[in-house]
């Protein structure tokens, strides 16, 4: 009795301390350091929304009115756009800067969607079940939002840079002040909201700015067919080339010049006689805030909770490891300070990784704007296979038209999993770098990687003999160098030294599988968010569904915005309106008005670049089709035999792309053909 008293009196006791520690001397347990609440600014999202919606719509009307007034008398691609046209993506010659804030506008709002508590600003607390469906929604409405922007910039009326301005101003204005009512959020990080939404307060001020400035200067009258971009283009490739520019490119280049051109074919350096297609332009602008979205996002994802992480760590994370087997030291507040270096460390490799994938996101960015303009310049000169891997007729498709619409979406897509890929392989490098390499060698602790290869060194040491003694045999013993050329040498030793070497290049030719495998891995982690290069073989790029989509687009691009084609549409133009220079040459010649004649040697100039012109002309396999015999023989054709033959459209095509023509050279051709 007495013992099972003694047992029952310690566990009485234990009992009313533990509920007397809940009652009486209970403490509340600590507050976190920092709670951020909801935020409500005093401008309501809702009543903006509605009311930006309301004034657009009248905006729109306005703009429609306008333009149907001054349709009349308008040729095509001067000047014609109305509100359904809000973008002549086709024209090189516009204001791209205006566009390209528009689509990064856009792309920002939309890239903060993935996240957000309420997709949409009508309604708050929005339930999960619908979550999705309204991202569904705000992904065709924010377009909608600022599609006024996008007209406004492209009538070309004092009337829509008003209220472009107004339109710019009003968004510009009401974000700023949202973002000083409510420059901390709840949301992932406390100043996520307010860094996500720099790109859209740049993109809008640029708007207000540039709005302004047409308004002061007034509309353009010089755009697409009417500039004189096209003109010097094709006066540009009509010049001949001094033959000191052709010796200085036939001289060997020098060491340093070859070493100097690496960073060079990294870094675009704009041309005078030449513009960069508009659709091009817009995509690596929204690349470029494609990187900043994800590099910020990567950035308060990660960073914050490694901080709570670190902020956590006491004596008892000792015990924790102990468990697993894990002793970094016998005193507990050193194992502390181990910790919370490592996890220093590890905030660190990841900081270095976000770094360098953005680095190499950028050079990347400004590598394809530089092959965009080689790939551009070869397909205008007819060189198919710089693209392509087979003869393609530069023309529209069902496929081309649908890559060219989808081509920015297409590469701000890639761009962002490309980071995101980088940056994990990345940190996973700098990670074995510090943690294996680094640490190891400053404390002389964990060297496992060190102990591994202190074993192995006899193997390692075998290999790198074995491949030197291969290359100086191979330089000195098995090659003789006669009267210029070279051979064999040494044949019987070359085919012993073979035979005795087999098994240890089969060592050899594992490792030599391993890097590959690495290198092959790394080169398509680095350029897996550019669309201009594929990263399969040459006969099985047409797999790569991101180049397709780049390659079908390129068609579309070239077919229709080719500047030696608008070039001469703009004089045929002129020849045709009542009012062009050409026309009132004409009259002023019928009137009897004398003009001092150019002299010979002018005059066989012109006629020469005439001739040549219409040789490029004809020998462009987009015009075929809109050739009159061409026309007129498929439709006999097809009257007489019920479907076209197909002999004669490729013998057309064929003598279309002849490469070994000469330019026809008409200098004695006589003066009264000008």
């Amino acid at each position: 009795m007495n013992h099972s008293k003694v047992e029952l009196e310690p566990f009485e006791y234990s009992y009313y301390d533990y509920s007397d520690w809940y009652t009486n001397n209970a403490e509340p347990t600590n507050p976190p350091k920092e709670v951020i609440s909801p935020c409500d600014p005093t401008v309501d999202d809702k009543l903006f929304h509605i009311c930006m919606l309301s004034i657009s719509l009248v905006v729109m009307l306005i703009l429609a009115a306008l333009t149907r007034k001054n349709k009349l008398c308008q040729g095509f691609a001067r000047g014609s756009s109305n509100i359904f046209s809000p973008v002549n993506f086709l024209d090189q010659t516009q204001q791209k800067g205006l566009v390209m804030a528009v689509f990064g506008q856009v792309f920002s709002k939309l890239s903060m969607l993935v996240i957000a508590p309420d997709p949409l600003p009508f309604s708050k607390d929005t339930p999960a079940e619908i979550k999705e469906y309204m991202k569904i929604i705000a992904i065709f409405y924010y377009p909608v939002l600022y599609y006024p922007l996008l007209v406004c910039c492209t009538l070309q009326h004092k009337a829509g840079y008003v209220f472009g301005t107004l339109l710019s101003f009003t968004h510009f204005a009401v974000l700023v002040w949202q973002k000083f009512d409510c420059p901390v959020t709840p949301e992932v990080y406390k100043y996520y909201a307010l860094l996500a939404s720099l790109p859209q307060l740049a993109c809008l001020a640029y708007l207000c700015v540039q709005f302004l400035f047409l308004f002061v200067k007034g509309p353009k009258t010089d755009e697409d067919l009417d500039s004189s971009y096209y003109t010097k283009y094709v006066k540009l490739l009509l010049k001949k080339k001094s033959s000191t520019a052709s010796s200085l490119a036939t001289d060997k280049p020098t060491l340093a010049e070859r070493i100097l051109e690496v960073p060079k074919s990294y870094i675009y350096i704009p041309e005078k006689v030449f513009c960069f297609p508009l659709k091009l332009a817009v995509s690596a602008f929204v690349a470029l805030v494609a990187i900043y979205h994800i590099a910020l996002l990567l950035v308060v994802m990660v960073i914050p909770p490694v901080h709570i992480v670190r902020a956590g760590i006491d004596e008892n994370m000792a015990f924790l490891l102990l468990g697993f087997g894990i002793v970094l030291s016998d005193d507990r507040m050193e194992v502390v300070k181990i910790l919370i270096f490592y996890t220093w460390l590890l905030e660190v490799c990841f900081l270095c990784a976000v770094t360098l994938s953005c680095l190499v996101s950028l050079i990347m960015l400004m590598r394809s704007l530089i092959l965009h303009r080689s790939n551009l310049k070869g397909l205008y000169k007819g060189d198919i296979y710089s693209i392509y891997n087979s003869q393609q007729t530069i023309r529209p498709s069902k496929p081309g038209i649908v890559c060219w619409m989808g081509l920015t979406g297409y590469q701000a897509a890639i761009v962002c999993l490309g980071m995101v890929i980088q940056t994990v392989v990345f940190f996973i490098c700098f990670l074995f770098l510090v943690f294996l390499i680094i640490i190891p060698v400053f404390y002389g602790r964990n060297v496992i990687v060190f102990e591994i290869a202190r074993k192995a060194w006899p193997g390692w040491v075998t290999l790198i003999l074995v491949t030197a003694l291969q290359h100086v045999t191979a330089k000195f013993a098995f090659i003789k160098k006669e009267a210029g050329t070279t051979d064999l040498n040494n044949r019987e030793s070359l085919f012993l030294l073979a035979y005795l070497l087999f098994l240890i290049n089969t060592v050899v030719g594992l490792v030599v599988a391993i890097w590959r495998m690495v290198i092959t891995a790394l080169y398509n982690i680095v350029h897996l968010g550019r669309v201009d290069i594929s990263l399969l073989h040459r006969t099985a790029e047409s797999y790569d569904p991101a180049y397709r989509y780049y390659a079908h687009s390129l068609k579309v691009e070239v077919s229709q915005s080719h500047p030696v084609m608008k070039a001469f549409c703009g004089v045929l133009l002129d020849m045709m309106i009542e009012g062009g220079r050409v026309g009132q040459k004409i009259r002023d010649a019928e009137e009897g008005i004398q003009e001092n004649r150019p002299s010979k040697a002018t005059s066989r100039r012109r006629i020469c670049c005439r001739w040549q012109l219409l040789y490029t002309l004809v020998n462009n396999p987009s015009l075929l089709g809109s050739r009159k015999h061409f026309q007129t023989l498929q439709t006999s054709e097809s009257v007489l035999n019920g479907t076209p033959n197909r002999s004669s459209k490729k013998g057309s095509q064929r003598e279309t792309h002849k490469p070994d023509a000469e330019p026809v050279q008409s200098s004695e051709t006589p003066s009264n053909q000008d």
